[in-house]
């Protein structure tokens, strides 16, 4: 399985990188529509694609309003925004208000809200509510034939409890958010937001075959805004900096 980062930064894009949106080609699913979204055109293999909202905040979903060219550009016949009912009526509502974008968009809008589980082409998709301001989710995929699982764990202020660690348990892919250092951990859990020591009690807790860090803070352009370092001497996998445009294997 194949993953691209199209934008990995959380609540405003920088020089570096645009806001928080992965593409999974093989199955047509996308995982938010931050500003990246801009890069997936020439990226679509198939003629469907399924949008999965993690929460309604614009760094997630702002980039819905670029569909139209993303769609106009590719042979999609098919296009599914799948979240939880409040954040889909508020997006439609608000982001889609004649006032700010004054263009119909050709989608589905697929609530979750009474659905344990449910399936995506070949893939199994669960999820779980987490600690954000206005409440996000967590999503698992699996692919069955292919024997891979993924976890997308972003804006939380990370869960360590036993059942988020067997939902998750052993996955290929852990993609979790990490937007403060340490020295802001404070701040972190006021913001509804993640820390590195905290990222490394998450992983080691789930024991994932690789950790993705995503959603870093815009306002940190070093080379390394969460101490990798930190997180790896704890977790026994390897540990990413998503990046821009990076294409992960799991």
């Amino acid at each position: 399985m194949q993953l691209q980062c199209l934008g990995t930064v959380g609540y405003h894009p920088n020089a570096q990188r645009h806001t928080s949106c992965y593409f999974l080609p093989e199955s047509g699913i996308l995982l938010d529509a931050g500003t990246g979204i801009f890069r997936l055109s020439s990226r679509i293999q198939s003629d469907s694609l399924d949008i999965l909202l993690s929460h309604a905040h614009l760094d997630h979903t702002c980039g819905l309003t670029f569909l139209l060219d993303v769609l106009f550009e590719t042979p999609v016949k098919s296009c599914r925004i799948w979240g939880e009912k409040a954040k889909l009526d508020a997006v439609r509502s608000h982001l889609f208000s004649d006032l700010i974008f004054p263009a119909s968009l050709d989608a589905e809008w697929m609530e979750i809200d009474e659905l344990d589980e449910f399936t995506i082409g070949d893939c199994l998709i669960s999820y779980r509510t987490q600690d954000h301001p206005g409440g996000s989710v967590a999503y698992r995929l699996e692919w069955k034939n292919e024997q891979k699982q993924l976890v997308y764990a972003t804006d939380n202020t990370g869960d360590t409890s036993e059942a988020m660690a067997a939902w998750g348990k052993r996955c290929d892919l852990l993609m979790q958010e990490c937007y403060f250092r340490d020295s802001a951990a404070q701040w972190a859990q006021k913001t509804g937001h993640c820390w590195t020591s905290r990222v490394a009690e998450v992983a080691k807790g789930m024991s994932p075959k690789k950790l993705l860090i995503t959603h870093v803070n815009p306002l940190d352009l070093s080379a390394d805004p969460v101490d990798l370092e930190t997180i790896r001497h704890q977790v026994d996998c390897p540990v990413i900096l998503a990046e821009d445009e990076m294409i992960v294997d799991f």
